[in-house]
């Protein structure tokens, strides 16, 4: 495919109105078919997986307790979080379609920042949860009710609005040069900052920290919820009861440390050891496998959800069976 460059000369600036996603064009065809097929099956596996999620949780009498609230949150964040990424990887795998907009990229990094943010603090908010579920469990409908579980979820995806407009707004009103192509594919910020014709030092040092807040910020309210959860557990005086306990919050713990290993790796990693390439691959784990872990790890361990999915397919079977 010819990479053409579209761009207007203003004075001596060049201003882009479209950029190239370099994706995996430097793979051979056969390879990126090969990944077309996987990246669809998983896209579809994710699709339905969290679509299930929802459906079941808002379905089921049994599902109504505020941790099946926040999941269903959750999965809705995971499908939002897929529709921005995997629909324009796959047309650049398999139809070539390489360009996107200049708004087409603003949009998709907005999108990205809004979802992977509400994430963060989503997943802090449901540790939370476990924590007032196992240390006070007496008191856990009262505290958890339902306009604070409200509030709450409300709570984790409001952090994305701000951080998304302000690092979308600011990245943008730079002037780009004529080189369009971003080595990666989706337009995260990395990679389109070094298109930049301009000084970026101070967004670079606003990133840096904004960064480092978003994620530290959550990722210490979950040690500080999960710290006393432990201590809680230890308490309890038979093992049974203890891995009762444990069992109630392992899924969370599962996905929380797919989700910050996966993104510190990518990047947190010192830039000597970043090359383009290997950020792709580290990106694929957090933009395209663990959405489609999730909701396998909550039905696998949790036998509420497992119950409930049982329940939802012999009525809907029922059903069926009854109308023809």
């Amino acid at each position: 495919r010819l990479f053409i460059t579209t761009s207007m000369a203003i004075g001596n600036q060049t201003r882009v109105t479209e950029f190239i996603l370099m994706s995996f064009s430097s793979l051979p065809t056969e390879i990126q078919t090969l990944l077309f097929l996987a990246f669809l099956s998983i896209y579809l596996v994710t699709l339905l997986g969290n679509s299930l999620i929802i459906l079941v949780t808002l379905a089921d009498p049994m599902l109504q307790s505020p941790m099946y609230f926040l999941l269903r949150n959750l999965a809705f964040l995971e499908i939002g979080f897929n529709l921005v990424i995997v629909p324009k990887m796959l047309g650049t795998l398999i139809a070539q379609d390489t360009s996107i907009s200049f708004l087409g990229c603003a949009t998709q990094m907005y999108f990205f920042f809004f979802f992977g943010v509400a994430e963060c603090f989503l997943l802090a908010t449901m540790a939370y949860d476990r924590y007032v579920a196992i240390c006070s469990p007496l008191h856990y409908p009262v505290i958890m009710n339902q306009g604070t579980r409200a509030r709450l979820a409300a709570a984790s995806w409001f952090p994305g609005f701000p951080v998304a407009t302000v690092q979308t707004t600011w990245l943008f009103s730079f002037p780009f040069c004529a080189n369009n192509k971003v080595n990666h594919f989706f337009c995260d910020s990395p990679p389109v900052l070094r298109l930049v014709c301009a000084d970026t030092a101070r967004f670079e040092v606003y990133a840096i920290v904004g960064t480092i807040l978003v994620v530290m910020i959550p990722c210490l309210l979950i040690l500080c919820s999960y710290t006393l959860i432990v201590a809680s557990i230890l308490k309890i005086p038979s093992a049974q009861g203890k891995h009762k306990a444990f069992s109630t919050c392992s899924s969370h713990l599962l996905v929380v440390s797919l989700f910050y290993v996966s993104s510190s790796l990518t990047y947190f990693r010192p830039k000597s050891n970043n090359s383009p390439e290997s950020k792709k691959l580290l990106s694929l784990s957090y933009t395209v496998v663990t959405p489609m872990l999730n909701p396998i790890i909550y039905s696998l361990r949790n036998n509420e959800v497992k119950n409930a999915l049982s329940r939802t397919f012999y009525k809907a079977l029922a059903l069926r069976n009854h109308i023809t």
